[in-house]
């Protein structure tokens, strides 16, 4: 986009943020928890087709993005410029946004499994852990995760053995939406070996009958900052 045309784009785009049901959207949406149209559709206080209608728009100037999981497909902010351009425009009104509150079961939203990873609080909690490390990196297509070498190094250590998961046909490491939380937690091989790792050093066990992880008191004494404990 040049200078020329700049200033009818910054029009289109303050006219889609104008609209209040499309603003209540996006600033539900500041918390960083993706959620369905139909959640949106609450949110914005109109019924499901003109939620669909304003959700295309809101993607057409690229303000949010889509992410099917399963079966559903979800919508967040299509980046932090967006969230900062929202957070801005909230200073200048004076409005706060409210926080995201889910429903999930307490028992299953604390830790669970997704597939053969982990999910949940604590799922989340070691995602954003391993990035906040320098140990996981988004790839340069934006679409998977890379181990940098140090982050090698020190998953070996615990016990991981990445070329085993590397080895494995399938994804090596992506984001995996996690449904109660709203962010991702870490799919893919390493998100596997990261489960079973927990498993056999028994920070984490599993129900025996269902989905539910329970972090252990193990967990808490000996990485309490992997889960969120700390």
């Amino acid at each position: 986009m040049d200078a020329s045309n700049a200033d009818t784009h910054l029009a289109r785009l303050a006219g889609a943020i104008a609209e209040p049901a499309r603003a209540r959207m996006l600033c539900c949406l500041l918390d960083g928890h993706a959620r369905t149209a139909t959640e949106l559709a609450a949110v914005g206080e109109v019924a499901a087709s003109t939620a669909s209608a304003h959700l295309a728009r809101l993607k057409d100037q690229r303000l949010v993005e889509s992410v099917a999981q399963g079966k559903h497909r979800y919508f967040r902010l299509a980046g932090s410029e967006v969230a900062a351009v929202l957070e801005g425009l909230l200073v200048v009104a004076g409005a706060p946004h409210s926080k995201f509150q889910t429903g999930a079961p307490s028992g299953l939203r604390a830790a669970r499994t997704c597939y053969d990873h982990m999910a949940g609080t604590a799922g989340v909690a070691l995602h954003d852990r391993l990035h906040a490390q320098g140990w996981l990196q988004v790839s340069a297509e934006g679409d998977d995760y890379e181990l940098t070498a140090e982050g090698a190094v020190a998953l070996e250590s615990l016990g991981i053995d990445i070329e085993g998961a590397r080895r494995s046909r399938r994804r090596f490491a992506c984001a995996c939406l996690d449904w109660s939380e709203r962010r991702p937690h870490l799919g893919g091989a390493l998100g596997a070996a990261c489960l079973q790792l927990s498993l056999r050093r028994g920070w984490v066990r599993q129900a025996l009958d269902g989905r539910a992880l329970a972090l252990t008191p193990k967990a808490q004494r000996e990485m309490p900052e992997l889960f969120g404990l700390d």
